[in-house]
């Protein structure tokens, strides 16, 4: 049986792999690896430090070290990190945003990547244009933040965060032909969403992700 390893930002993501992975990697045994303190060290420095990167690597080297497979790591943040990491690795390492990116890529050539941490949407437009520029596609990005959205999450408005999400997709959808959410937790965000403003793909990373690797692991 082979083994995925799950690396994590913040423990509330574990049940939304372990829903897809059970759905679409049912003959993968799958083992995660949470540290909340990542994403709170890149905020609290405005970037992602060499000190942060380093951990990330470590974590995917314990990973390996514990007989996985395969390695995805499930935080948009911590992404260049990731590509790190994978260049030191034995075994395939993906960021959870690289096969939503190559999606994006694929449908379309006015590009919106929208988020609520700048951590964050930097990461996810800058792969998004590397993708691009490697299948060779021309593209224009419009990278959309949240202001405000993700304090009002943490102070426990989820109400306030999603009513800032919708105004921000709204407002976006008009303007792009394909929107990359930057972050896993605005997915849910989508389904309040007037119909009119669903008529373009809105792309979130965790089952494109999911879907990528039932892939892979089935060679």
């Amino acid at each position: 049986m082979k083994r995925l390893a799950l690396i994590h930002t913040s423990a509330t993501l574990i049940p939304v792999f372990q829903e897809l992975c059970q759905k679409h990697l049912p003959e993968v045994q799958v083992f995660n690896i949470v540290d909340d303190f990542l994403v709170k060290n890149i905020i609290a420095n405005e970037s992602l430090t060499p000190s942060i990167a380093r951990q990330v690597v470590s974590y995917v080297q314990s990973a390996q070290l514990g007989g996985a497979d395969q390695v995805l790591v499930t935080c948009s943040s911590i992404g260049p990190a990731v590509e790190q990491a994978a260049a030191l690795a034995d075994i395939p390492v993906l960021r959870v945003d690289e096969p939503m990116a190559d999606e994006a890529v694929r449908l379309g050539t006015n590009i919106g990547v929208i988020a609520t941490l700048s951590s964050t949407l930097n990461p996810t437009a800058d792969l998004v244009q590397r993708r691009a520029d490697k299948f060779g596609k021309a593209v224009t990005i419009q990278a959309v933040l949240c202001e405000g959205a993700f304090d009002a999450l943490m102070r426990g408005e989820a109400h306030i965060h999603d009513a800032k999400v919708v105004e921000a997709l709204s407002s976006l959808s008009k303007k792009v032909d394909v929107i990359v959410l930057a972050q896993a937790s605005m997915a849910r965000v989508v389904q309040h969403l007037p119909e009119s403003d669903k008529q373009i793909p809105i792309l979130a990373s965790p089952s494109i992700a999911i879907q990528h690797l039932q892939k892979q692991l089935s060679k």
